[in-house]
């Protein structure tokens, strides 16, 4: 996968067979119909390294923000008001703010991770990034989980 991913929303109908069998796999697991990945791709009809190969490529749509929580990681400069900045565009787009992890600033910058409920996410995780990347102070802005 490339370093920045970009997300499309593509129709199911037009979407090669092996995807849409993937995410029913993850269906089955998830849902604990069944209990191995080895049942899940016997039960769809994919091979275990096509399941492999695509599981964290494709989500349902009502997946990819609904109620999920997403852990951001971001590179900060050690300057006052910056942290206060990234609570604020958080605030802008409807982020929920869960928690708020930061090390101990060293050569003049800090690690800081924020965990935060997407339900009420007004823009696309894309744009959220960007507004992020583009406040003052922030050096790097990634998704580290969710």
């Amino acid at each position: 996968m490339p370093s920045n991913p970009k997300y499309y929303i593509i129709e199911a109908s037009a979407l090669p067979d092996v995807f849409l069998k993937v995410a029913e796999a993850k269906r089955l697991l998830d849902t604990g119909e069944v209990a191995t990945v080895n049942e899940a791709t016997r039960r769809t009809g994919i091979s275990r390294s096509a399941f492999y190969k695509y599981r964290d490529a494709i989500l349902p749509f009502h997946n990819m923000m609904i109620g999920r929580i997403i852990t951001f990681h971001l590179m900060l400069h050690d300057e006052p008001g910056v942290l206060s900045a990234i609570l604020a565009c958080f605030a802008r787009h409807n982020a929920n703010i869960l928690t708020i992890n930061q090390t101990i600033p060293t050569n003049a910058c800090a690690l800081v991770t924020v965990s935060a409920e997407t339900a009420e996410m007004t823009t696309s995780l894309e744009e959220f990034l960007q507004d992020l990347d583009q406040t003052k102070g922030v050096i790097k802005a990634d998704v580290l989980a969710g």
